[in-house]
């Protein structure tokens, strides 16, 4: 039932993710699959996930929290939130990258029988400096889905040669203002994941740690210089991008990387 349930929601990720390089490139007529339609479908697939995610992390042992599963974990939550926002603004574009990629880490969570399990009795401090962590993560995704289609857009709109993705993109001020809105919020979750790490981890600086930490506050401080540039100096356009995907690999090295390399080449526990 799992394997057959994880199988239809890869599915039903490609399928979204088609519809939309479909309509993007204009080969599906605008009345064909509309915008309601699709997120109902998109709904859909983040409810089985949902679903999937429940039955792979809560084990009769404890919390599995391995690579793959935290990979899946991340999917979810961006599909969703991109889901639930592209109700009230047009950013449905974002799914063309998004959806794939949750297929593409759920089936590794499929494929792997790593695990990592956290005990049921973890402190609530702990299980809310996770939680938020991996929130900071998500957002910080989609901040970072947001600036490679906005360097898309801006490289096409310089070259005065939009084509027909281009076309259908919202205009460019309004993908860099949900770009800033979303680095804000991701960079408050941050900090917080940051701060909240200081108080109930023993030691956050400790040797299995201290790779995270210092790349977690080297992303935290390229996010806030974006952020103060943005509003000092009017940061815009490739600045911007340059400074979102650098802020992203730095997180993404902080907490991936550190888990892959101590999880899954070392065996030990992150």
């Amino acid at each position: 039932m799992y394997i057959s349930l994880t199988i239809l929601t890869i599915i039903l990720y490609l399928i979204c993710g088609g519809i939309l390089l479909l309509n993007l490139l204009n080969k599906l007529s605008s009345d064909s699959i509309g915008k309601q339609k699709l997120l109902s479908l998109a709904g859909v697939t983040v409810a089985l996930h949902s679903f999937v995610l429940y039955s792979t992390l809560f084990t009769p042992t404890g919390i599995d929290i391995g690579f793959f599963n935290v990979l899946s974990i991340v999917a979810w939550l961006v599909s969703l939130l991109l889901t639930f926002a592209a109700l009230s603004m047009a950013v449905e574009c974002l799914g063309v990258l998004v959806y794939p990629f949750a297929a593409l880490f759920l089936s590794t969570s499929l494929l792997s029988n790593e695990s990592h399990l956290l005990p049921y009795t973890l402190s609530a401090g702990l299980l809310f400096h996770v939680m938020i962590s991996i929130l900071a993560y998500s957002l910080l995704s989609i901040a970072a889905v947001q600036a490679i289609l906005l360097y898309v857009q801006d490289k096409q709109l310089h070259n005065k040669h939009p084509g027909g993705i281009i076309r259908s993109f919202p205009p460019l001020e309004t993908m860099e203002t949900l770009l800033f809105q979303v680095i804000i919020i991701g960079f408050i979750m941050l900090g917080v994941s940051l701060f909240s790490g200081i108080v109930y981890l023993e030691d956050i600086f400790a040797q299995h740690l201290v790779h995270k930490t210092t790349l977690s506050i080297i992303a935290w401080i390229l996010f806030g210089i974006l952020l103060l540039g943005r509003w000092r100096y009017g940061w815009r356009g490739k600045t911007a991008i340059r400074w979102t995907i650098s802020g992203f690999v730095f997180l993404m090295l902080s907490y991936f990387g550190s888990k892959f390399v101590i999880e899954l080449i070392l065996h030990r526990s992150a």
